[in-house]
Protein backbone atom coordinates (compact mmCIF):
# COMPACT_ATOMS: atom_id res chain seq x y z
CA UNK A 1 0.00 0.00 0.00
CA UNK A 2 1.12 3.47 -0.97
CA UNK A 3 -0.18 6.26 0.65
CA UNK A 4 0.29 9.97 -1.24
CA UNK A 5 -0.96 12.68 1.13
CA UNK A 6 -2.28 16.26 -0.37
CA UNK A 7 -2.34 18.78 2.69
CA UNK A 8 -4.96 20.57 3.32
CA UNK A 9 -5.37 23.23 6.34
CA UNK A 10 -8.11 21.93 7.97
CA UNK A 11 -9.38 21.32 12.10
CA UNK A 12 -9.76 17.61 11.28
CA UNK A 13 -8.12 14.49 12.40
CA UNK A 14 -6.89 11.69 10.79
CA UNK A 15 -6.14 8.03 11.51
CA UNK A 16 -5.69 5.25 9.50
CA UNK A 17 -4.85 1.67 9.70
CA UNK A 18 -4.21 -1.28 7.85
CA UNK A 19 -5.16 -4.51 7.53
CA UNK A 20 -4.36 -6.50 4.09
CA UNK A 21 -6.44 -4.43 1.19
CA UNK A 22 -8.44 -2.92 3.95
CA UNK A 23 -7.77 0.70 4.77
CA UNK A 24 -9.58 2.16 7.42
CA UNK A 25 -9.41 5.99 7.69
CA UNK A 26 -10.91 7.40 10.92
CA UNK A 27 -12.54 4.10 11.79
CA UNK A 28 -14.21 4.05 8.59
CA UNK A 29 -13.03 0.73 6.50
CA UNK A 30 -12.88 0.43 2.84
CA UNK A 31 -11.77 -2.66 1.47
CA UNK A 32 -10.28 -2.53 -2.02
CA UNK A 33 -9.69 -6.63 -2.04
CA UNK A 34 -11.68 -6.69 -4.77
CA UNK A 35 -9.47 -3.99 -6.89
CA UNK A 36 -7.72 -6.07 -9.98
CA UNK A 37 -4.19 -5.25 -11.37
CA UNK A 38 -4.67 -1.70 -12.94
CA UNK A 39 -8.44 -0.94 -11.92
CA UNK A 40 -9.42 1.99 -10.36
CA UNK A 41 -11.99 2.85 -7.84
CA UNK A 42 -13.37 6.08 -7.07
CA UNK A 43 -14.26 5.30 -2.74
CA UNK A 44 -18.34 6.35 -2.05
CA UNK A 45 -20.00 6.48 1.08
CA UNK A 46 -19.26 8.14 4.28
CA UNK A 47 -15.43 8.81 4.79
CA UNK A 48 -14.92 8.83 1.29
CA UNK A 49 -14.73 12.83 0.79
CA UNK A 50 -10.92 11.96 2.38
CA UNK A 51 -9.79 10.80 -1.08
CA UNK A 52 -8.56 13.04 -3.64
CA UNK A 53 -8.19 10.90 -6.47
CA UNK A 54 -9.20 7.12 -7.66
CA UNK A 55 -7.45 4.48 -5.76
CA UNK A 56 -5.55 1.98 -8.04
CA UNK A 57 -3.53 -1.24 -7.73
CA UNK A 58 -0.27 -1.02 -9.69
CA UNK A 59 2.09 -3.80 -9.58
CA UNK A 60 0.47 -5.29 -6.65
CA UNK A 61 0.20 -2.34 -4.84
CA UNK A 62 -2.63 -0.18 -3.94
CA UNK A 63 -1.66 3.53 -5.09
CA UNK A 64 -4.15 5.46 -2.46
CA UNK A 65 -4.23 9.65 -2.37
CA UNK A 66 -5.48 10.97 0.54
CA UNK A 67 -6.39 14.67 2.07
CA UNK A 68 -4.00 15.52 4.89
CA UNK A 69 -5.18 17.84 7.57
CA UNK A 70 -2.74 20.42 9.06
CA UNK A 71 -2.52 23.46 11.57
CA UNK A 72 -1.43 26.94 10.85
CA UNK A 73 2.03 25.62 12.21
CA UNK A 74 2.75 22.55 10.62
CA UNK A 75 6.09 21.51 10.04
CA UNK A 76 7.68 21.26 6.54
CA UNK A 77 7.23 17.41 7.21
CA UNK A 78 3.84 17.55 7.01
CA UNK A 79 3.25 20.14 4.46
CA UNK A 80 5.52 18.64 1.77
CA UNK A 81 4.94 15.22 3.20
CA UNK A 82 7.02 11.88 1.42
CA UNK A 83 4.90 9.48 -0.02
CA UNK A 84 3.92 6.81 2.88
CA UNK A 85 4.95 3.21 2.02
CA UNK A 86 2.12 0.84 4.49
CA UNK A 87 3.90 -2.99 3.56
CA UNK A 88 2.82 -4.30 7.41
CA UNK A 89 -0.81 -4.52 8.94
CA UNK A 90 -1.77 -2.33 11.66
CA UNK A 91 -1.65 1.56 12.48
CA UNK A 92 -0.09 4.05 9.75
CA UNK A 93 1.94 6.51 11.48
CA UNK A 94 0.35 9.97 9.93
CA UNK A 95 2.22 13.30 9.41
CA UNK A 96 2.21 15.76 12.64
CA UNK A 97 -0.30 18.22 12.55
CA UNK A 98 1.25 21.50 13.67
CA UNK A 99 4.08 22.06 15.66
CA UNK A 100 3.45 22.41 19.55
CA UNK A 101 3.91 25.65 20.68
CA UNK A 102 6.69 27.63 20.82
CA UNK A 103 8.57 25.10 17.91
CA UNK A 104 9.61 26.36 14.99
CA UNK A 105 9.59 30.32 16.00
Amino acid sequence: MLIIFSPMRQDAELALERQGDTLHVNDTAFDFSGLAEGESHVPSGPGSDWFVAPVTRVEGVLHISLILPHGADAPRETLFPAPLEAPLDGPLPVPLWSLPQGEGD
